[in-house]
Formats: C-alpha cells, structure tokens, sequence
C-alpha cells in the first residue's frame, strides 16, 4: 500500500487549481480502470478510444477519494478533490517518477525479445534471498502499466524489478527515463515486433533504449555473444557492462547444464562447486538465470547466498509450463508468446526429453513478423527432427507453408504432419483422438493465434 496526501500529489505534479481544501485526503492506491477501482484510490482518467474523464462516477462509487483531471473543471465533479494537469497520463508518469524517488529501492529494468518475463520470476526470487522486493504483475509493461506498478509498489520496497515491453522506437527509451534504473537487462535479440522495426538491428537498437536512464555507473547486463549489442556497447561510457551466456568468455557463463522434464540444473564458473536448479526445462532458460544471478551479484548477493532461491521461483502461468493432459498425457504450455528464436528453442529442448510415449509438436503462427513472416515461420522446419518428434500439428495460415515444406521434404512421413486453419475444433477434436498415456504435447505459438483454448481442451479434468 502507499500512502500520499492530496496535497504532495499537487506539489509534486505543479496542479494547476486550487486543492488546499483536500490537503489531508490520504491516497492509498492509483488506477484508471473503474472496474478495478481500490477503495482509496487516485482515480487517473486516460483519453484513448474512450474519454476516461467521462467514468468518473464509476470511480467513485467504487471508492475513489481524488482524481487528476485535464477536462474543464466546470465539467469535474462537486465537492470532489481533483488535481487539475495538462496531460493525464503524463501527469501519471511524472506521479511515479516522484514516488519511486521518494521510496528510493534499488531500480532493476529487464527488456528483450524472449524471457523478460521469467527472467522478471528468477530476478525476484534471487532478489528476495536478500531484500524486500516489488515486481511488474501480468503484463503491466508499457507507459500505463510500469507507472501503475511503480505505483502499487509497498513504501518499504528495497528493490523494484520491472518489465520493459514495446512494440515500436523510443517506447523503451519513455520507460527508461521513468525508471532510472541502477541495473538494466537485455536479456536476447529476437525478432519479436520485427514487422514494425524491420530488422534484428533495429531491435537491438531498440532495445538498447533501456539505458536512457541508467543511471551513472549503473550497470547493463546483456547476452555477451550478441554481436548486435556487442557493437552497440562498445563505445558506451559511465555505464558497467557485464555478460552472461554459453561462451567461456562471458563474465557468467555455465559449465555443465543437464535438463530434465520438471528442472534444469547446471554450474557456473563463478562458483563451480554450486549445482544451480531452476524448476523448469530448457538450457534456454539458464540464460535467464545467469542473468539474475548477475543482477544479484551487482546489489550485494553472491551466487552462494542466492541459488537456492532459485529452485523455489514461481513461473508466471502459461510460460513453459507443465499441465496434466487427457488420457495420462502432460501438455508443455507455452502458448502465451513466440518468435522464430524462441520456438526453436523450446522445440530443441523439448525433442531432447526422454519418454515413453509419443513427443506431439503443436505450433501456431507468430505475430508481427512483417514481409520477413513467411521465411521466419519457414526456418522452423529445421528444428522438427522426425528422429525426435513423432507427429506435428501445424495451425494458422503462416503454417499452412511449413506443413507444404515439410511434406515436401519428405523427412517426415506424410500423415506426420497435420495443417489447420480457422476452427480449432477439427485440430482439437484429432489431438484427442490421438494422445494416450505417457505422451508428450509441445504447444507454443504467439498468444493471438490462440492456441491457449487447445491447451484448455486437452488439459485433464
């Protein structure tokens, strides 16, 4: 919970009218959606497709005590405390700018085109071995949502990890500025959002936004075999730089990796005695890890004080996730986000596993991929081996061309592999009919395409 008066929230902000009379109205939470309105709450009106100005009632019905305004005031409600800005949501962005001073944690900012959200998860549990830590929720991510978490963020927080996402140049670089963080991750270059920037150097150039507002001698830590971003951070200055990745060359690097259906463990070579565990597969996934042990070991926390935090970390849900399936089959879920790099990731660790049933591949189109999306969704062909996956099911219209691909080859045999498009319910229905016990189901795709509601159909009552 916060706690700011009406009367810091003006000063802070410069209000343009009069709010002495609502000097002591104690604020405990902000927020601009009505329907999720805290008792308490500073109600911020956002103008969009909708006016939020117009929803003010609803706000306080559902327990709003103030509100920022940028309409008339002879439109803003009777005896009513508002705070009178220029801009709304400017005004929401320069409210956390203040808070988070005035709180003072330590800043951890974390971007990439794959694994910021679990790199967000092990961060926070290796964070929390050491101090009181608060994190981005969902997807609270971008210029609304990192200053509403900076502004749910409890007044004795010691460390704030938060989320960078975008979808186009200069939003990082917003989200940046708010946030002066003292460390900032990059955690890969992929081709998320390729379709708006074009290419994967404009991504890394990009996602290099995130240091706009370190600040000076914090740190970035970022994957030290990316010649995108080694070519970018070679003539930075006031800024420390450290690695993780596979090469013996990067500051953190592991020595021995084993993945499992349930857990990875691997060592690394700041400490080799230490068998490391995070609860889920992948050897992708020890990036991520390295990264936040990187980020521990910046504030203050050595690997020896903060590994074992790691084997308790909660995975935000449908991110690689485990789920019982009918007929005594397990589903990977992983059906919330992907791109080219991503997938082949997860394919490649899961064809690796070992069971003793069939290993089934369901994949579904990636988004925002541009006039690269046709050959992006081709190079996944390549990750299926027909020695390791018995069946692929290919969804969406990107995939139709993969599933014509790979007949083509004829590396799998034909009735292998299966394309979809539209209904889910014929993809569904012949899933079913063909999962038995012990089999193994991979489902990845972007989360637009859906495929979410396949992985509900197929999960075990």
């Amino acid at each position: 919970m916060i706690s700011l008066t009406v009367k810091e929230i003006a000063q802070a902000l410069g209000a343009l009218n009069e709010t002495s009379k609502w000097n002591d109205v104690e604020i405990t939470a902000v927020g601009f959606d009505t329907r999720k309105m805290e008792p308490g709450s500073l109600f911020v009106p956002l103008i969009g497709e909708n006016d939020g100005h117009r929803f003010v009632q609803n706000a306080i019905t559902n327990g709003a005590k103030a509100a920022l305004w940028s309409a008339p005031l002879t439109d803003a409600p009777a005896d009513f405390p508002v705070i009178q800005v220029e801009d709304t949501l400017l005004a929401l962005q320069e409210l956390a700018k203040y808070y988070l001073k005035k709180v003072g944690p330590k800043v951890v900012a974390i971007t990439g085109s794959n694994g910021k959200t679990t790199t967000k998860d092990m961060t926070e549990a290796v964070m929390s071995s050491r101090y009181r830590v608060h994190k981005t929720q969902g997807n609270f991510n971008n210029h609304i949502g990192l200053p509403i978490t900076i502004l749910s963020m409890p007044s004795n927080t010691e460390v704030v990890i938060l989320e960078m996402g975008m979808s186009n140049k200069g939003e990082i670089e917003v989200l940046s500025r708010i946030a002066e963080p003292d460390v900032a991750i990059i955690t890969m270059i992929g081709e998320s959002h390729i379709e708006f920037l074009g290419s994967r150097a404009n991504i890394a150039t990009t996602k290099m936004e995130i240091i706009a507002g370190v600040k000076e001698n914090g740190v970035l830590i970022y994957p030290g075999e990316e010649i995108l971003l080694q070519e970018r951070v070679k003539d930075l200055t006031g800024i420390q730089l450290k690695t993780f990745g596979a090469d013996s060359t990067n500051d953190l690097h592991p020595l021995q990796v084993n993945s499992q259906m349930r857990e990875t463990t691997f060592t690394v070579n700041a400490d080799p005695t230490i068998e490391i565990k995070i609860p889920v597969l992948g050897t992708y996934n020890v990036n991520n890890a390295l990264a936040a042990l990187t980020a521990g070991e910046v504030l203050g926390i050595p690997i020896s004080k903060s590994y074992s935090a790691l084997a308790q970390f909660q995975l935000t849900k449908n991110r690689t996730e485990w789920d019982r399936g009918i007929n005594g089959s397990m589903i990977l879920n992983d059906s919330y986000n992907a791109n080219p790099t991503a997938m082949k990731l997860v394919i490649e660790n899961f064809s690796q596993l070992e069971n003793n049933g069939k290993k089934i591949v369901v994949l579904g189109d990636m988004l925002e991929l541009g006039e690269m999306s046709k050959e992006l969704h081709l190079s996944i062909k390549d990750s299926l081996d027909p020695d390791c996956i018995d069946e692929v099911y290919l969804y969406g219209t990107e995939m139709e061309a993969v599933a014509e691909a790979l007949w083509n080859e004829s590396r799998f045999n034909k009735d292998a592999v299966h394309s979809f498009v539209g209904d889910k319910a014929p993809l569904i229905e012949e899933i079913k009919n063909k999962l038995n016990k012990e089999d193994y189901i991979l489902i990845k795709s972007s989360f637009g395409t859906d495929l979410l509601s396949v992985v509900e159909s197929l999960k075990a009552d």
